[in-house]
């Protein structure tokens, strides 16, 4: 029998190791970005076309490569990063494994124009699946330009699992934030089929997320600052009114290399416990230097995770420093028992024996319905005799109080004839209709033959909105009220794109919505049932609930629009219905295709028969 073991050909182990370090276009721009860094540029311009899926070319005016190293680069395992296994722990580069630009050429055309700035020519490189079909000496600025075109050209089961052009853009876009923000000095671009979508001058840190999330983020921020022994604690959180339903804006760095945590997302989230609540989560962008001794990196193939030796303290300096700076900077309520200045004003200073109290001069024997007219000097007699005598208690005082509560009792009385009226009136125009009662402003129950039934009305008016949302969404029926002014409402650059990717749908909802320049549109009308809604946060609600439903929950676009919509518009606890309304509300709700099942599969009613009942007071 002969042997059956065999080592792969270059180009398939290549392809092999590009699924664990390529698996979208996103992927090849992080690799690119991190390698411009490590050039020591100060410069970089990131240029896609149709989500990467096209193009993605990375231009950099770093050290450059000579024309060796630009062929050497392509190679499994070639890195300038590392050259012996103790190098592993002392990594404070971005790469270090010499995989990326091997696996990329494995699945693209990628073309390579690079030059050092000692030299007057570069070179520049073709290749196609694993193989150069051309080297030669160009003529390129000092840096390196890497383009990739048609990305998993020749593994088309890998290209059919992306998603949308849409959805691999905001990927990109995550991609390109991170490395935006752990580099605040490097100035950045990204332009996407034509249009420049981020322009990132050198910057600080604060003035960097302001450039990438927008202008209002400048009053969101609390600066955070420790610097120990173990690790050296930098950043910014957001105040708790700013918080989130989802995970999407926080960042942690570590030596400057953005990381996934959840032990350390944890102990930021306890920092601000009691006051967000529990499906809240805040804004942070929060960089640990250590040193890279006590931390291991090489644990995962996209480096998103990293081992430290001594976890639980680095633990306990991140929630006591956030907890500290949000106390600092009076986030957190405080209490001082040593001055307390809402009594400043009533505490006088003056000594004791200066001050007199205030005096109250009437005349006790005025009458306002008397008849006689007094002369100007019978009222200045009245009032110096009353300033020269204390005064008298009035008489008959002690019938106040019957005469306060004649009145309370006759008020009283005609309150409830009104009331027996306004029932009067109500049962005759209302003698068809079921009965009906609110309890706390949150349930209501109704009588039936068997017993009664309890509705859950915030549940119940979620489903109504729910199944009428998914008709207009499928039909384009959605009705809108125009506002009395446009109202221009500016979003972050994710936020824009995701909703640039919806805006069909939520206009067949009856958003009268268009575009107004860079991340800004123009609302011009609300659907109908959101007419005492504010635009701003209503949109920002919509496009949260959709991203954290499809990051939780596997939805269709319709779906997920629909079930965000509802939950948002629908009436919250405590919201008082009249009867009227409580009868509209069950009439639509009996009107639905599933009635008893709320939008998180939990009843909206439940009923008690009279059996139960008279178990429960043992009859």
């Amino acid at each position: 029998m002969s042997d059956i073991i065999h080592l792969l050909p270059d180009a398939v182990a290549n392809q092999i190791a590009a699924g664990e370090v390529v698996q979208r276009p996103a992927s090849a721009v992080k690799e690119l970005l991190e390698n411009a860094i490590d050039s020591g540029a100060d410069k970089i311009q990131l240029i896609v076309k149709e989500a990467g899926k096209a193009l993605i070319q990375v231009i950099d005016n770093g050290c450059g490569m000579s024309f060796t190293d630009a062929r050497m680069c392509f190679e499994r395992h070639a890195t300038s990063k590392i050259r012996k296994a103790d190098d592993l722990f002392a990594i404070r580069t971005m790469g270090f494994r010499g995989e990326a630009m091997a696996s990329i050429a494995a699945i693209a055309q990628v073309e390579l124009k690079t030059r050092r700035h000692e030299d007057e020519l570069g070179t520049e490189i073709c290749i196609e699946a694993s193989t150069i079909t051309s080297q030669e000496p160009c003529a390129t600025a000092a840096g390196t330009s890497v383009c990739i075109k048609n990305l998993f050209y020749n593994t088309p089961a890998r290209r059919n699992f992306l998603k949308g052009n849409s959805i691999e853009m905001r990927h990109i876009i995550d991609e390109f934030q991170r490395v935006a923000l752990a580099y605040p000095q490097v100035f950045f671009t990204l332009h996407h089929d034509g249009q420049e979508v981020f322009h990132l001058p050198s910057a600080s840190l604060k003035q960097r997320i302001v450039h990438l999330f927008g202008n209002n983020y400048k009053e969101k921020l609390v600066p955070v600052k420790e610097d120990t022994s173990i690790i050296k604690l930098d950043g910014f959180v957001g105040k708790p009114e700013f918080a989130r339903k989802t995970r999407g804006e926080q960042f942690f760095f570590v030596n400057n290399r953005f990381i996934r945590d959840n032990y350390l997302n944890h102990a930021v989230s306890s920092a601000f416990e009691e006051l967000l609540q529990d499906d809240s989560f805040p804004l942070y962008v929060l960089f640990i230097t250590i040193d890279p001794a006590k931390i291991d990196i090489n644990v995962h193939p996209t480096k998103t995770e990293i081992k430290y030796q001594d976890e639980k303290a680095i633990y306990a300096i991140i929630r006591s420093a956030v907890k500290r700076s949000l106390g600092q900077y009076n986030i957190t309520p405080t209490l001082d028992f040593n001055q307390e200045t809402g009594f400043d004003q009533m505490i006088s200073h003056k000594p004791l024996d200066q001050i007199v109290p205030p005096g109250i001069n009437f005349n006790p024997d005025y009458n306002p319905f008397s008849n006689e007219v007094k002369t100007a000097s019978d009222t200045s007699v009245l009032r110096h005799s009353a300033e020269r005598r204390k005064p008298d208690f009035v008489q008959n005082w002690d019938t106040l109080y019957e005469i306060t509560q004649g009145k309370i009792a006759q008020q009283h009385e005609i309150e409830m004839q009104q009331r027996e009226i306004a029932v009067d009136n109500q049962q005759l125009t209302k003698s068809s209709e079921r009965q009906l009662f609110q309890i706390h402003n949150r349930f209501i129950l109704s009588q039936i033959k068997s017993g009664f039934m309890l509705i859950d009305q915030q549940a119940a008016h979620e489903r109504i909105l729910y199944e009428r949302f998914l008709v207009q969404l499928e039909n384009h029926t959605g009705v809108s009220q125009q506002t009395l002014f446009p109202q221009s409402i500016t979003l972050s650059t994710p936020d824009f794109e995701l909703l640039k990717s919806l805006f069909n749908d939520v206009r067949a909802l009856g958003f009268d919505i268009r575009e107004f320049g860079k991340n800004t549109i123009i609302v011009e009308g609300v659907p109908a049932e959101l007419t005492n809604a504010i635009e701003s946060e209503m949109l920002e609600k919509l496009l949260e609930g959709f991203k954290n439903n499809q990051s939780a929950l596997k939805l269709s676009k319709h779906d997920n629009l629909a079930r965000t919509l509802a939950r948002n518009a629908a009436v919250k606890p405590g919201t008082r219905f009249s009867l009227e309304e409580m009868n509209q509300l069950i009439d639509q709700l009996f009107a639905c295709q599933l009635p008893n099942v709320s939008l998180s599969s939990k009843p909206v009613i439940i009923t008690y028969t009279l059996e139960e009942l008279f178990q429960k007071f043992d009859r």
